[in-house]
């Protein structure tokens, strides 16, 4: 299985596979129809207290990181996502403008470990 990641804002394509929405808030000014996803699975996002501290600050990076791969490693929800997934390509869906350091990125990590 490919694993990939894509802002919200970007046109999906047929070669997106199964379309995740990996964040806890819905994106700014995007309609259902425009995201067209498979799925919207809030509770794999980063719990609402790690989100916040973050703020998507990027010298605060490398500790999102570590905490929120240790939260997925506690709930299991990335295995039952993959388990769900019947494509060959899925992909993690994000409302972040920071292409480089955001919450898709490190659950594409985790997810690839799973495989």
């Amino acid at each position: 299985m490919q694993i990939q990641t894509k802002r919200a804002y970007e046109s999906p394509a047929p070669e997106d596979g199964y379309r995740v929405l990996v964040d806890r808030l819905w994106p700014r000014g995007v309609s259902k129809q425009k995201l067209a996803l498979d799925e919207w699975n809030k509770e794999i996002a980063p719990s609402t207290e790690l989100r916040k501290w973050f703020d998507h600050d990027p010298q605060k990076w490398e500790q999102f990181r570590e905490r929120y791969l240790a939260e997925l490693k506690e709930s299991q929800l990335g295995k039952e996502l993959l388990k769900g997934v019947k494509q060959k390509r899925l992909t993690l869906v994000y409302g972040a403008r920071d292409t480089e350091h955001n919450q898709a990125l490190v659950l594409k990590e985790y997810l690839e470990e799973c495989l």
